[in-house]
């Protein structure tokens, strides 16, 4: 009997995936009107072997990833490609001057020339694809409603699709992939691109290979975004499956912080912040070891002055948790001050050597603006913040209260905030059972000396983000912070998961084993990545629609 049932199972739970794809596919039908759209046939065949698809993927992590950080890093390339189709094109912050510029590098450009354009191809692609599209396409006004008949303001502001008049025409992103799929490639109408105001070149390495594998297929400016997109998550993947290798507490809060759909949108875009949060998370798994050797200190090393290239001189502060290392665990050839000052040096040095470099190779470029405008300057913003301290602490404070703390917007994707609220509602659920599956009974923890230095630590960067912000992108006097982003807090919640998980442990003294917590952690976050995935595909190409009144 056991052995009947066990060959019962496969077909049992292919099923049950079928039977949820067709409600799932029902649920989109009719709360979304997609039976005027497309064929219900092709959604329900759709959904029904997206669901199968998965379940066979699960299956195949199951029987043949070996090892925790084996399954983790598979199932973070798996749904990391979702994120990357999931997500149209140009929709990440800035991805237009990245695929521009990653472009570039891909050709074997190495130099910066604001004269140089690009094949005939990207310049329709960017023509077809404006950027930010919830932004560029949103309207306001106040029209009829057709049904009632009366005035009725209307904004579009965070919705995908705009449909006008209750039995009017659906814009969407889909208009965009229709007008350069269906351009004529004999006669490139539109404006023609040039090389973008970005002088970065390292970074970008990971999606220019992808691109330039692309480019060798065949594939167009499309079929090259998502090589640079793949490009990057590959490398995002391997960053994650080292950190996961290295960590040796509290794995499950790393793997649920590299499965947010937040971090893997990233990680699936052109960004460089795809490898730059790959090097956070590598860092602090890094000071979960008991012991620190030569190889260990030089990995994080590595990522320290890489960071540091990609974003300088905040970064600079991840040199000094090194320090938190005590002398009986160190193991590695030199002292800990030592690698703090080469750290700190090497630092320094790639970032003026990058600056040298994209001033020495730089050509054809005029004058290039303030960042943020002209009612933007860092001198008259640093005096303005001396001389009124107190001032400048309310502003932070009311930029985090009115922000839900960044941690309640970890479902605002795109360039210009397409909410999901669900994720955002969910999000700080999973870093809670996150730190709940780490306090799992284990050896010591992280220790007095480095959980108190990674609480400064994780506060220290907190205010130096917005700092940092406040005084280079904001208005001289302003009373909120331009340019904050969730993203750029996502170490730190890993940080507080860190430290959250003994105080659980104490508390609740559970009996699961960690080994168990690990295997539970899998499904759970990578499951909780998938749904993040079809969400925004939801959000970008099925619904919601917000209807204008016209």
């Amino acid at each position: 009997m056991p052995h009947r049932n066990s060959k019962l199972k496969p077909l049992i739970l292919a099923l049950a995936a079928a039977a949820a794809g067709v409600l799932w596919s029902y649920f989109w039908r009719v709360f979304f009107y997609l039976d005027s759209r497309i064929s219900p046939l092709w959604v329900t065949l759709g959904c029904v072997a997206f669901v199968e698809l998965c379940l066979l993927a699960a299956a195949l992590v199951r029987r043949f990833a070996k090892g925790f950080a084996a399954k983790g890093a598979v199932c973070i390339f798996l749904c990391g490609l979702l994120f990357a189709f999931a997500n149209p094109p140009l929709q990440t912050p800035d991805e237009t001057d990245h695929y521009l510029r990653t472009y570039a590098i891909s050709m074997g450009r190495f130099d910066f020339d604001a004269s140089r354009g690009y094949p005939g191809d990207v310049d329709a692609f960017m023509n077809a694809f404006p950027g930010a599209w919830v932004n560029a396409h949103t309207s306001a006004g106040v029209g009829k409603n057709p049904d009632t008949g009366q005035e009725q303001a209307y904004n579009t502001a965070g919705y995908a699709l705009k449909q006008y008049g209750s039995d009017g025409r659906i814009e969407s992103v889909a208009d965009s992939f229709a007008a350069y799929l269906g351009r004529d490639t004999a006669q490139q109408d539109g404006d023609t691109v040039t090389e973008p105001v970005s002088f970065l070149i390292l970074p970008f390495l990971p999606g220019a290979l992808g691109m330039a594998l692309a480019r060798l297929l065949g594939l167009g400016a499309l079929g090259c975004l998502y090589g640079g997109r793949i490009g990057n998550l590959v490398a995002y993947t391997l960053l994650c499956w080292l950190a996961l290798r290295r960590a040796d507490k509290y794995r499950p809060a790393f793997l649920c912080i590299m499965l947010l759909p937040m971090s893997l949108f990233m990680g699936a875009s052109l960004s460089y912040d795809a490898t730059l949060l790959g090097c956070y998370y590598l860092m602090l798994a890094l000071l979960t070891r008991e012991n620190w050797d030569t190889s260990t200190a030089g990995m994080y090393a590595a990522a320290c002055i890489f960071v540091n290239v990609a974003k300088p001189y905040l970064n600079l502060l991840w040199a000094l948790p090194v320090l938190l290392v005590t002398a009986h665990q160190w193991k590695a050839r030199g002292r800990r001050w030592q690698w703090v000052v080469a750290m700190l040096a090497g630092a320094l040095a790639a970032t003026l050597l990058v600056e040298w470099y994209g001033t020495a190779f730089r050509f054809n470029y005029p004058t290039i603006a303030r960042q943020g405008g002209s009612t933007v300057n860092g001198g008259q913003q640093l005096a303005f913040v001396l001389a009124n301290p107190l001032r400048t602490l309310a502003v932070f404070w009311g930029t985090l209260a009115e922000n839900d703390f960044f941690i309640g917007q970890l479902g605002l994707f795109g360039w210009k905030d397409l909410p999901v609220n669900w994720l955002n509602l969910t999000g700080p659920l999973m870093l809670g059972a996150a730190a709940l599956l780490s306090s799992a009974r284990q050896g010591p923890g992280l220790g007095c000396r480095r959980t108190a230095g990674l609480g400064l630590f994780a506060l220290v960067y907190t205010v130096g983000a917005m700092a940092a912000m406040y005084i280079t992108y904001t208005p001289v006097g302003m009373v909120r912070i331009v340019g904050l982003q969730t993203r750029y807090f996502l170490a730190v919640y890993l940080i507080l998961m860190l430290l959250a998980a003994p105080l659980l442990r104490r508390f609740f003294r559970p009996a699961l084993e960690p080994a168990r917590a690990e295997e539970g952690s899998v499904p759970l976050f990578a499951g909780y990545a998938v749904v993040g995935a079809v969400l925004l595909f939801q959000h970008y190409f099925v619904g919601p629609i917000y209807t204008i009144y016209r």
